[in-house]
């Protein structure tokens, strides 16, 4: 039984919480109203009109990850428009989301896949395994070998150990080598850890055929979010003279797997798909001429990128004193939380808080983990409002690629970034 002091002690218990509801009703009232007013156009990386009404009446946990599936079906046409002759093998690294898969699928999608996780993933949406490539450079032979048992005959290789696994747990696979290209103007560079020098490449592939293999072509991956064009049509002619090279050991290849690198929109201005398909059928037309090759693509970032946004929270704003007059603002997103790609502060993301449109000042954006490293933009110049507090919420764009597949386990105790698809 409660005393007069302990029932007025519930009451105060209850008004605080009824309070703290009421102001974390009007933060994301607020955020809501902030969202319907981002007028950039979706198709440019602005708020999808459907994440937007989503928002309207959600209730989810903090940080979550709202994705437009929509949206990616419409990326993935705005691709095929672009490049009408080439095959799309969906990179399922960017967002494996069974939403996703299954969208694509319907579409007419293939898929690039990098283990056997991700290769049942298809297999178990009723992709054929015809549709699916094996396109990690790194592999076991006890899972080139599943892989083959389960129907996929579509492999890649950089090495020549790789090669002879495949030989051995994949005979008569159609194979592809990743060569080495330059990743200069890619906000996410690939460092060498994938693929060959051209001239190994070519004593590769006719080793291949010597092997009993199907010396299918030559890939490469000219960087991810490549904003710079000119490097598909440096890496096209190097695939063109090395198509030349094998041609001279008595081998003909047939394809050119240009990779991926389609952009997101982030804080910056990116080219239109339709420039990327242009830059890539003006060089193959360039240095192959009339003897154009089969042409596969494979994009992760631009087909789900932009369709997702991270609905988190602010858990503090404060100062560190000194001469640095910065905020301090943690989320309760960060690194260990699928923000990955802010590693050496690369990828920079947009946020949308609820009161945006007032006075601004600088600020450091860190992550609510107790890890130093879980710091996202302390170099690169983020002003966010000087309102800003705890408690408010706030939107981070273009979050749909490498984001649920980064994010850690528990780290810290902390569950990982949840997701929904719309």
């Amino acid at each position: 039984m409660l005393t007069n002091g302990g029932v007025k002690a519930r009451k105060r218990q209850f008004d605080s919480q009824d309070l703290a509801d009421d102001r974390a009703e009007q933060a994301v009232a607020t955020l809501r109203s902030a969202a319907r007013r981002s007028t950039m156009p979706a198709e440019r990386g602005g708020l999808s009109p459907r994440i937007a009404t989503y928002l309207e009446t959600a209730k989810l946990p903090s940080p979550c990850l709202v994705v437009d599936v929509d949206m990616v079906g419409q990326h993935y046409a705005g691709l095929v428009r672009a490049l009408p002759d080439a095959a799309v093998f969906y990179a399922v690294k960017a967002n494996p989301a069974h939403e996703v898969v299954k969208r694509l699928a319907a579409a007419g999608s293939n898929f690039d896949t990098a283990s056997l996780g991700e290769i049942d993933l298809c297999l178990g949406h009723g992709v054929a395994p015809e549709r699916i490539s094996y396109g990690n450079t790194i592999k076991k032979q006890s899972d080139i070998a599943a892989a083959y048992a389960r129907g996929i005959r579509l492999f890649a290789f950089d090495s020549e150990e790789e090669l002879t696994k495949l030989a051995q747990a994949a005979p008569g696979s159609k194979v592809f080598c990743r060569i080495l290209v330059d990743c200069a103007g890619a906000e996410w560079p690939l460092s060498r850890k994938f693929g060959c020098e051209p001239d190994m490449a070519a004593d590769l592939l006719a080793r291949a055929h010597q092997l009993g293999l199907d010396a299918y072509g030559v890939s490469f991956h000219v960087g991810s979010q490549q904003t710079d064009l000119t490097q598909y049509d440096t890496a096209i002619a190097q695939a063109a003279d090395l198509f030349k090279a094998v041609d001279a050991k008595g081998v003909r290849l047939r394809m050119v797997n240009v990779g991926g690198g389609f952009p997101s929109r982030y804080r910056t201005d990116v080219p239109p798909i339709s420039s990327y398909g242009r830059a890539i059928r003006d060089a193959l037309k360039r240095h192959f001429g009339a003897n154009t090759p089969e042409l596969i693509v494979e994009p992760g970032r631009y087909i789900v990128g932009d369709a997702g946004v991270i609905a988190s929270e602010v858990v503090l704003v404060s100062h560190k004193g000194g001469a640095d007059q910065r905020r301090w603002v943690y989320l309760d997103v960060g690194k260990f939380h699928g923000l990955a790609e802010t590693m050496d502060e690369a990828i920079k993301y947009r946020v949308l808080t609820p009161h945006d449109g007032t006075e601004t000042m600088p600020v450091v954006l860190a992550g609510p983990t107790c890890d130093s490293a879980d710091i996202l933009y302390e170099k690169t110049d983020y002003r966010l409002p000087k309102a800003l507090k705890a408690g408010d919420r706030v939107l981070i764009l273009s979050t749909g690629a490498y984001t649920t597949t980064y994010s850690s386990v528990a780290f810290n105790g902390m569950p990982p970034l949840a997701s929904v698809c719309i």
